[in-house]
């Protein structure tokens, strides 16, 4: 019962949009309605308030790290072991792509990924982090670098970890993200996906 209601805690963090509550606070308008549609960072960046985009990136990131930590925490009192902590890093990411609280409509779960495999294996992060840093300011694509960094961390994760409940569940979150990108990837083989512009622009107002 213990692991059941920590995995479901874990999914409910999950489920808070950190893009939602910046563009409450920035007096944005919803990131649902305008650019992608997507309730992330890179979609917050769009209305040109870089502030508002970071608030929501290390806020997400922030979730699905601290959904792990917590269930490690936890881990010894509560008498689970690691395959309750690897359910609680998907479950976490899995809330952000499916939250309970807006209708099961999230977002791509890039950042919350990152805060959850950083949480599991800081050296699969690095590595993915750099993966997306090198893909993004060569090519602009963020859906391109979000994806080939998940590639990155679910071949880095079973080398660092070994095979067992916690890589597999950096491969399942890596499936995840890539699967939530599919509508990108056809858009990147017709030529139509949008390219990171970090020039600065007018935010469009809330109303």
């Amino acid at each position: 019962m213990p692991s059941v209601i920590c995995v479901i805690g874990a999914y409910l963090i999950g489920s808070v949009s950190f893009a939602l509550l910046s563009s409450w606070i920035f007096r944005l308008p919803d990131p649902r309605t305008y650019g992608s549609g997507n309730p992330g960072a890179a979609n917050v960046l769009r209305s040109g308030k870089r502030s508002a985009a970071l608030f929501t990136l290390l806020g997400d990131a922030a979730k699905g790290a601290a959904a792990v930590l917590l269930a490690r925490l936890l881990a010894p009192t509560l008498g689970f072991g690691t395959i309750t902590v690897a359910l609680c890093a998907v479950a976490v990411v899995l809330g952000h792509l499916y939250p309970v609280f807006f209708r099961f409509k999230g977002g791509k779960g890039v950042a919350t990924s990152f805060g959850a495999l950083l949480a599991l294996s800081p050296w699969a992060a690095l590595v993915a982090v750099a993966v997306f840093l090198l893909v993004v300011t060569v090519f602009r694509y963020v859906s391109l670098a979000s994806m080939l960094a998940a590639v990155a961390a679910a071949l880095v994760g079973p080398l660092v970890l070994g095979w067992g409940a916690e890589s597999g569940a950096v491969l399942a979150i890596a499936a995840l993200v890539i699967w939530r990108h599919r509508a990108n990837i056809q858009r990147l083989q017709h030529g139509t996906e949008s390219r990171l512009n970090l020039r600065r622009r007018d935010a469009p107002r809330a109303g």
